[in-house]
């Protein structure tokens, strides 16, 4: 049986180890993959993995001896569903292997604000504190985070996640969700529109997936709603926000700051707005990235794969 990994750096650039997936097959693993390689790097395949390698409708077509596809992903939009279905091929994910440490992340970036841990490091580093008469030195208010009120788009398992962290920090937590107010844990309320998350939070995480009823929906209108003291922060989908209305936003004072590991086109342009901002913290989509929640999505995609050549395949979305 010959499996094929179309894009493994991300997941494995090293420190992991591909032989429990060679017990099942003969593999072979390529780092990265172009659009123009993709046919004749699956065409003997029975076996096909990839993260973000697209397997459009005129690929999965054409690709006879094929018969399963992991996503090395929890998205999965990068497969054509339909053309799978046609095939008789079984597309699998890896549901919540990254949970703890996208949450994790979100409050990285949330501390690193209120905080400001990177300019004070950098500032630091400039000879800004060497030179001062006092033991201490800041130039800006710091804040606790105590009694700020967060507010979280999408309650799955990432906004149910950060939402536990910031109970355990004390703050008021405020989520925006289609389940019922008495299904959400102690410490977490319900807002009855987004429009009232956004006027009333300290701060915003978003958690919702990326559709075409929530693509571009932070947008100016939405952000001018919020405090010009407030935070937005991002680990969903960067196709969430527009970019050019959240630096505008950013410039000229709208809200205070905003922190996200993602973007909408990734690596970013050069223009992208967003580089430019000051008061902007980016970080190149790496939530997902910790050494544990890689070791998982390994074990996943792999324990995906046994339980399909089983004859029970689980984690299916095809």
């Amino acid at each position: 049986m010959k499996i094929v990994v179309l894009d493994g750096y991300t997941l494995n650039p090293g420190d992991l180890s591909w032989d429990a997936l060679r017990q099942l097959g003969e593999v072979t693993v390529y780092d990265r993959t172009s659009p123009q390689q993709v046919w004749e790097r699956s065409a003997d395949a029975e076996i096909l993995f990839t993260n973000k390698v697209v397997l459009d409708a005129a690929t999965v077509g054409n690709l006879p001896k094929l018969r399963y596809i992991g996503v090395l992903a929890t998205g999965y939009n990068v497969v054509d569903l339909e053309a799978a279905r046609k095939a008789g091929v079984v597309v699998t994910n890896i549901p919540a292997y990254s949970t703890d440490s996208v949450a994790q992340m979100a409050f990285s970036h949330i501390l690193n604000i209120v905080q400001r841990v990177d300019v004070y490091a950098h500032e630091i580093r400039d000879g800004k504190w060497s030179g001062q008469a006092d033991f201490c030195y800041w130039n800006s208010p710091l804040h606790e985070l105590k009694g700020k009120k967060l507010g979280v788009v999408g309650f799955g398992n990432t906004g149910k996640a950060t939402a536990r962290i910031a109970v355990a920090f004390g703050m008021e937590v405020c989520a925006y969700t289609s389940k019922p107010a008495a299904q959400l844990p102690e410490g977490v309320g319900k807002c009855r529109s987004l429009d009232e998350l956004f006027r009333e939070c300290d701060i915003v995480s978003l958690h919702c997936p990326l559709t075409g009823d929530t693509e571009g929906m932070i947008d100016s209108e939405r952000l001018k709603m919020m405090k010009p003291t407030a935070i937005l922060i991002n680990t969903g989908r960067g196709g969430l926000v527009n970019e050019r209305d959240l630096a505008e936003a950013l410039a000229d004072g709208t809200i205070a700051a905003a922190g996200v590991d993602v973007l909408a086109s990734e690596p970013p342009s050069p223009d992208n707005p967003l580089l430019k901002q000051k008061n902007c913290f980016i970080t190149p989509h790496i939530a997902w990235a910790t050494y544990e929640a890689r070791v998982r999505l390994m074990e996943l995609a792999i324990g995906n794969l046994t339980a399909f050549l089983e004859g029970n395949p689980v984690n299916v979305v095809s």
